[in-house]
């Protein structure tokens, strides 16, 4: 499927959710804020939220440092 994610398009297969999405760039666990066509979304909200093509997700992890 067809996704533009943080604005680069990227052909994601066996993807449902945007837990899937999140877990496919290895983001699981870390701090991450996802939006979903302009609606940003709560991490409870990730594994009932579908993807659909030509879908645009924004993930947004933070990272420390100094």
């Amino acid at each position: 499927m067809l996704l533009r994610i943080n604005g680069v398009e990227h052909e994601l297969h066996d993807v449902r959710t945007i837990l899937d999405v999140i877990e496919f760039f290895d983001l699981l666990g870390k701090p991450v804020v996802a939006e979903a066509d302009g609606k940003v979304l709560t991490a409870e909200q990730w594994a009932d939220t579908p993807v659909t093509a030509n879908m645009s997700i924004e993930l947004v992890h933070f990272v420390g440092g100094g």
